[in-house]
Parts: structure tokens; sequence; C-alpha cells
């Protein structure tokens, strides 16, 4: 998997070897920028215990926030795939999209124009340097997968997103789908 390419819009699976990472542990991280100056991405199968309506004011929106990574974690951050209602939105690949205007998008989600399987809010995200995210891959971090969900990747994507992955793996990985996410608790 290392040989491919990396691109916006790929998806990083964590390998098993970083478990006690208390950011990436199982984590699937969609990349929504790579370039030469580095690479930024949010994790998707995170979820903290704010809504949207305990960070933002004018809202009562229950959607939940995600952790997108260690980097800014006091900004506020989002992808979705709704680019005709979500102006200034920066293309990621294959449907899915990156900001845009927040006033109109949270405008969207008060009315309940979108839903939680169009947008989703992250505090943070991952950044890695020029080449840090080579390095990374060439080790035992991550492994590089596309996004074959594409523009429905917000409604694919929960929880147990890692270990669906693990499963479409080899016998080597499938086998971590089922080991406790702290094995030293078994």
């Amino acid at each position: 998997m290392t040989s491919q390419r990396i691109k916006k819009g790929d998806l990083l699976i964590a390998e098993p070897s970083i478990i006690g990472d208390i950011n990436f542990n199982r984590s699937v991280i969609l990349l929504v920028d790579h370039n030469v100056a580095g690479s930024i991405g949010f994790i998707l199968n995170k979820q903290l215990k704010y809504t949207l309506k305990d960070l933002i004011q004018n809202t009562e929106s229950d959607f939940t926030i995600y952790n997108g990574g260690p980097v800014e974690q006091d900004n506020l951050y989002f992808v979705h795939n709704k680019p005709e209602l979500i102006p200034e939105s920066i293309k990621i690949s294959n449907g899915m999209y990156w900001g845009g205007d927040f006033e109109i998008a949270l405008s969207l989600v008060n009315s309940h124009s979108i839903t939680e399987q169009d947008i989703r809010f992250f505090l943070g995200y991952s950044g890695w340097d020029a080449q840090q995210l080579k390095e990374e891959l060439l080790g035992t971090s991550w492994l590089l997968s596309p996004n074959i969900y594409e523009q429905h990747l917000l409604e694919q994507c929960d929880s147990g997103i890692w270990k669906q992955k693990m499963l479409e793996l080899d016998d080597n990985y499938s086998i971590w789908s089922n080991a406790p996410e702290h094995p030293s608790y078994n």
C-alpha cells in the first residue's frame, strides 16, 4: 500500500502497531489536502462528547462533534457533500468538500436542510510536514486506501470503520479486527 501515490481524498487507516497513541489509535482519517508543503486530514471515527449546540450559541443542533486531530483543537472545521448549498467550499475529491461559508452551513443545519450524513464537524485537525506522512507510510503507522465511498463517506463512516477496514485487508490485519482496543485490558 505504501507504493501508492498520496492524494487528497484518500483515507489513512491506523496500523495496529500504533496502539497506545491517544490521538490516532484505530483512526481512519480523510486527507483533505496533500501537497509539497504537507498534508491535512480529519479523523472520521473519533466522536467527542460535544454537540454543535455545546460549541455554537445560535444553534440547537445535536450534530455530533468529532476529534479531527491534535492540531488547533480550539478551532471548528467541517467537511460535507453539499457544495451547491455551501459557497466557498474546497473540493477534496469525488463529491467531498472541505469548509465553505460557515454561517450558511450553520443556517442549513438549523433549518434541517442538511443532515449529519451531509456534513461533519471537527475540533482540530491532523497535520504532517512535507515528507512526514510519506515516512510514516513507509513505517508502521498508516495504511493508505482510496475513498471507495466517495460522497457517501459520512453516512458510511462510523465508529466501526477501522474494524471494517482491517477485515478488508489480508489475514495479517483481519485478526486485529476483534482485538480489544487496549490489549493490556484483556
